[in-house]
């Protein structure tokens, strides 16, 4: 199907740190030679960028008009490199002699339009004239453009340059360098607590007497609210207006305070409630591939609060996700220091076949990318087989690189992607500055053109031919199953023992049947019954083909008198209006609604377990009965217990299988060989009875997908809907935090704060908190999904006279910290090997051996003055880029989790929060060392900053006499400054008070 083949440039950095640079932050155009050409502070449109205005109107935004500020950054070069490299002298540099002159002034030239005058000025990758360059993937090329208009021996050096255009040599060598992103992506769930924080920390500036106006975004800030619908109404005709009114019933406080963060802080728009999932707003409309800044043109780059910002990638723009805590130190002006990735080459040959979808593809390229391993790296794809991929099949791809592990997929900007921006409706004349401006800067790639070979730190192929149709499941996405397999491997997973292909069901119950009501009339459910079917989430619903597709099985079943049965939930929420507008021009949405496929709103819902609930007859059939139920959504995530808290099965699909397999009613079926039904004429009707073909769906998409559906639903959104606009906020500039607000609360994380930094700490002594496994993930960590009654975060809502009714998500309660500690380790089907194989939220307390809630063992701990650790497998904080699971333990009193290895991103979160990230040496773990989790632990980590250094080893050990060798995964200065200081956000306070 694929084949790997190695190259000679050996294999880079097992995780990258997406963190930012000690160096001092300046304007993105910095030059003399582009001063003219730089925007000003005074410039109109600097104001502030947002569609809430103190007004119920909204300020209509031209779509390219984001602008940067141009003024500098106050941070202090000599107190930051003596603060990051303690004991390493540097020569001082006078900021005015920094940015005079710019090292690359002789290739800061002009693009010239064709028919006369100029699009802007841009710094010229092929006037340097090193054929270095042009053996780079274009990924790095983007790194390398940015480093060269950001260069000013200051904030980014000639070495940093170097680098990059010696990647062949020097990614393998894990080097450092410093990247600025031309913007930063927020939604609602990582963006309260995003503005939470920098609200905070004006609060925190203003006790420390300095500016508390220096918090302020430095870089277009795009944040849209898509994370708080749930699907509490489904199958109905007002599916929408209802969950719109039940979402800002209970996010009223929190969406009040997302507008007031808009207008208090500059250069930051939001998209209000109701207008899409964030990820296919960027690439319909925020995505703008080339920036044109005051005259300068550059390449447009993204880091996004969410681990699917990588989607953008599929339009070629650079993109990835980080934590809020990172995201909130960018928007100050601070570049990011990153390792400087290996790139894989993976190259696409032949044609899809008939009937496949781009969900089967992006599944079947998930496995692979898993097998080979791409944690840390890029995945630049190319080849013959990129001319049958649209721009929605790209962009699904490089949706799912958190699933497969890479920092970014990659693809990049050809006639497709100029297709694409037409169709989405941006104007001829941006289209012909974006190509004009790729093609001279060699950042374009024309298929119609002999290519030239790129350097690739190994290589990949696949023939999409070998592609064949498949979902995943039924707890990870990379759990690859082909369609004519699912009903064998579902009976095995019923057979084999717990675990992520396991349910362990005794082969005398595994026929049970269980029966009930459901609207006066007998229903039954057994195991693999399909209990959620949602077409969800931005990886499929920004896909016309996959969506169009699924209205035309929804036709064909309604022709043949097929019906989905009444308790299945089934909902449809697109990731923006244009969905809707084209299901109604195709006439199919009438078939999806026949089907139960309303829509129920614009946002994530199921695929981020705003699942709502199930009903209560088939929810008893579940619990009372002990039956393995199945969830069927088109989603990115299916880690058990995220969709729903009683699907135990769930699977990741196409939405044309989701109409499938609900129209079956169970995941326990051979579509080759088994009838999904019996039809109006009695004879059986199978999947190849209701299946489009390739041709039917382009036909539809041909028609029915228009450029003016995209500009008439971009530009209705910069009018917001009329709850939004009557939501009122106060004009201050610093929050009135409201003490009895459960939604928004002032964090603890300033608390004291001096100007003196505290120093790394001790772990001495410390008792283990949570003895995990491999595969933990962030939805395992952080507070998602339902507030169970009978939890700790239910316990404080109650004590505070809020109603289980309106406990709503935690999620949406990001904003609180109280809620957000309780909620954390919460997750229901956590396995903690302290409770000896009872699943749950629980750990036992060491020094009195009883079983408590984690919070509540973890406050027990702190309130006696107790450290604690956490012990971990492989892969430890997978999933979405969550900064509460790095904020949760650490106000839980974790000092330091001690794994066999990290997602990328959450290892950086730890670090930001002050948590030691430390990993067993190869070929150990807890067990083999022989660690229960009931030692307590001393981790030797040097006092001083300067005796510590990234990436060394230290010796853990444990009162029982054990000792045992970790590496610290510091992995840059940069990182060993915020440990210095107790974290990010103190050490970003203590520079900007300083001036």
């Amino acid at each position: 199907m694929y084949k790997t083949t190695s190259s000679s440039i050996l294999r880079a950095a097992s995780s990258r740190s997406p963190l930012f640079s000690s160096r001092s932050s300046l304007t993105q155009s910095s030059s003399s030679a582009a001063a003219a050409a730089s925007p000003s502070p005074s410039s109109s449109l600097l104001g502030r960028r947002s569609f809430a205005t103190s007004s119920p109107a909204f300020r209509s935004l031209p779509r390219w008009s984001h602008c940067l500020h141009s003024r500098p950054s106050p941070f202090r070069l000599s107190s930051q490199i003596r603060t990051v490299s303690p004991g390493l002298d540097r020569l001082e540099r006078k900021f005015s002699s920094m940015a005079s002159e710019h090292p690359f002034k002789g290739i800061f030239t002009t693009l010239p339009k064709p028919g006369g005058g100029e699009f802007g000025k841009f710094y010229s990758l092929p006037a340097l004239n090193d054929p270095r360059i042009d053996k780079l993937p274009y990924s790095i090329r983007i790194l390398l453009e940015s480093a060269i208009r950001n260069c000013d021996n200051f904030q980014v050096t000639k070495d940093d340059v170097e680098k990059i255009i010696d990647w062949e040599k020097t990614a393998p060598k894990q080097v450092e360098i410093p990247f600025k992103p031309a913007r930063v992506l927020l939604q609602d769930f990582t963006g309260v607590p995003a503005v939470v924080d920098l609200a905070c920390m004006r609060d925190a500036m203003n006790k420390l007497g300095s500016d508390s106006n220096k918090i302020n975004p430095l870089v277009p800030v795009d944040l849209v609210i898509d994370h708080s619908v749930q699907v509490d109404v489904a199958r109905s005709e007002n599916a929408v207006q209802a969950n719109m009114e039940l979402e800002f019933q209970r996010n009223k406080e929190r969406f009040a305070f997302l507008k007031w963060g808009s207008t208090a802080f500059q250069n930051m728009l939001v998209v209000p409630p109701g207008s899409g999932i964030v990820h296919q707003v960027n690439l319909e409309y925020l995505g703008r591939v080339v920036f044109n800044t005051q005259g300068v043109l550059y390449p447009d780059s993204v880091v996004g609060t969410d681990s699917h910002t990588t989607m953008i990638d599929g339009l070629g723009v650079a993109g990835w996700g980080v934590g809020g805590i990172e995201a909130e130190a960018t928007m100050l002006g601070q570049p990011m220091s990153m390792v400087l990735p290996g790139v894989v080459g993976f190259k696409l040959s032949g044609k899809m076949r008939n009937g496949v979808t781009a969900t089967d593809l992006v599944l079947t390229v998930t496995q692979i990318l898993r097998k080979h391993g791409v944690v840390g790296k890029f995945v630049e794809f190319y080849g013959d087989g990129m001319s049958g991929l649209s721009l929605a099949d790209r962009a699904t791809i490089a949706n799912m690189s958190p699933e497969y592990g890479a920092t970014m997929g990659f693809f990049p900007v050809d006639h497709v992607t100029l297709q694409y921006l037409k169709l989405t409706g941006r104007s001829d004349e941006t289209v012909a500055m974006i190509e004009a401006y790729l093609r001279a800067n060699n950042m374009f790639v024309d298929y119609s053109e002999p290519q030239q070979d790129r350097a690739y730190s190994s290589y990949l192929e696949l023939n999409l031919d070998n592609v064949e149709p498949c979902i995943s499941g039924p707890k990870r996405p990379h759990d690859r199953v082909p369609l004519k397999e699912m009903k064998a491997d579902w009976n095995s997973c019923l057979d084999s023992k717990v675990g992520f292909k396991g349910f362990a069901i005794p082969k005398e119950a595994q026929e049970k049947v269980a029966n009930f009501s459901f609207d006066g009339k007998p229903a039954e459910i057994t195991h693999g019954s399909v209990v959620i079917a949602a077409i969800t989430s931005c990886t499929n619903t920004s896909n016309p083909s996959v969506m169009l597709g699924a209205g035309l099985v929804a036709k064909k079943a309604c022709d043949l008198g097929l019906q989905v049965k009444p308790w299945i939930k089934t909902s449809l929420a697109p990731g923006s209006g244009v969905v809707t507008k084209y299901l109604l021009k195709s006439g199919l949405q009438e078939y999806l609604n026949q089907q139960g496929f309303n829509i129920v709103g614009y946002g994530c819902t199921t695929c981020i377990g705003n699942s709502g609930e199930i009903n209560e007859s088939v929810g008893a059939a579940i619990t009372e009965n002990d039956i393995v139920a199945a969830a069927v959504l088109s989603g990115n995530r299916n880690f058990e217990g995220r969709v729903h808290p009683l699907t135990r099965a769930n699977y990741l699909a196409s939405p044309p299988l989701v109409v499938a397999y609900a129209l079956a009613g169970t995941v326990n079926i051979d579509f080759e060989t088994e009838p999904i039904g019996t039809g109006k004429n009695g004879k059986d009707v199978f999947l190849r009875d209701i299946w489009p073909t390739t041709e039917e769906i382009a036909e539809v998409v041909q028609s029915s997908v228009l450029p003016d559906m995209f500009r008439a639903t971009y530009e209705s959104i910069t009018k917001g809907n009329p709850m939004w606009n009557e939501l009122s906020v106060p004009e201050n500039t610093l929050y009135s935090w409201d003490p009895k607000s459960t939604y928004i609360h002032e964090p603890p994380y300033f608390k004291d704060m001096t100007m003196d930094p505290p120093g790394p700490h001790n772990v001495k002594d410390a008792y283990c908190l949570l003895n995990f496994g491999d595969s933990i993930t962030t939805d395992h960590i952080s507070p998602a999904g339902n507030i169970q009654k009978d939890s700790p975060a239910a316990k404080y809502l109650m004590e505070r006279g809020v109603d289980r009714k309106d406990f709503n998500s935690y999620g949406s309660r990001r904003g609180n910290d109280e809620i957000m500690a309780r909620g954390t380790f919460a997750n229901i089907r956590i396995v903690n090997k302290l409770m000896n194989g009872e699943v749950g939220p629980k750990t036992v307390h060491i020094p009195s051996g009883e079983k408590l809630s984690v919070f509540d063992a973890a406050m027990r701990y702190k309130s006696s003055g107790e450290d604690t650790i956490i012990l971990a497998g492989a892969e430890y904080g997978s999933g979405s880029s969550r900064d509460w699971a790095a904020k949760g333990p650490m106000l839980q009193g974790v000092k330091a989790v001690i794994a066999k290895s990290f997602e990328r991103i959450h290892r950086s979160n730890l670090v930001g929060m002050g948590i030691i990230p430390l990993c067993f040496k190869s070929g150990e773990d807890a067990d083999t060392l022989g660690l229960t989790g009931h030692e307590r632990y001393t981790i030797h980590l040097p006092t001083e900053i300067s005796e510590i250094r990234p990436g060394q080893d230290v010796t853990v050990t444990t009162d029982n006499g054990k000792s045992f060798t970790c590496t610290v995964r510091f992995d840059t200065e940069v990182e060993l400054a915020y440990f210095n200081h107790g974290g990010i956000l103190p050490y970003v306070i203590r520079n900007l008070s300083k001036q």
